[in-house]
């Protein structure tokens, strides 16, 4: 097989296959979920069989929002921050902010004291979490491509709605960060 990342793939055809060894890399939009759920919530979380070069774009973020994090070869340790710090946030393709990751961050920044904005550049339907997470008490103000919040109020239980996977896994976030039921 030739050509790989090319507009041009060649295969050459042989009589009979052969069995290999092949294992799955893992998922960086699951690692990185996991992730944000530490620095929200845990005092300390390892995560096994993270690869740290995919989620480098998460790591810089969530370091810049003062969370601790120590990564080796196949694990990352996340501490969760006393004071989250408000960051600046912009999706784009890998290797960089996955768009996927922005709806979890959204909800671990409603508790960064201060003002934070994501910027969306590859779906824009993300920011239907903003209205969701304002019923919980945020303070997010989306005018695409961006959305302001206002963080440092504690968020209170709602009944929500998940609009898509993402926005259910950052409503996941707040609702574990939030008082009473949601």
């Amino acid at each position: 097989i030739r050509g790989a990342g090319t507009s041009t793939v060649t295969i050459d055809g042989v009589d009979k296959l052969t069995g290999c060894f092949h294992e799955i890399i893992p998922d960086r939009i699951e690692a990185g979920t996991f992730m944000i759920l530490a620095a929200a919530m845990a005092d300390h979380v390892r995560l096994e069989n993270v690869i740290p070069y995919h989620v480098e774009s998460l790591m810089s973020k969530l370091k810049e929002a003062g969370v601790y994090i120590d990564s080796k070869i196949d694990y990352v340790d996340i501490y969760r921050s006393p004071e989250l710090k408000p960051v600046d946030i912009k999706t784009s393709p890998y290797p960089g902010f996955a768009t996927d990751l922005q709806s979890p961050f959204m909800s671990l920044l409603t508790q960064a004291a201060g003002e934070s904005h994501i910027t969306e550049t590859i779906y824009p339907e993300r920011f239907k979490l903003g209205a969701q997470l304002n019923k919980m008490g945020a303070n997010i103000s989306v005018t695409p491509p961006k959305a302001t919040i206002i963080g440092g109020q504690k968020l209170k239980g709602a009944e929500v709605t998940a609009t898509d996977l993402r926005c259910g896994a950052g409503l996941v976030v707040a609702g574990l960060l939030a008082e009473g039921i949601t």
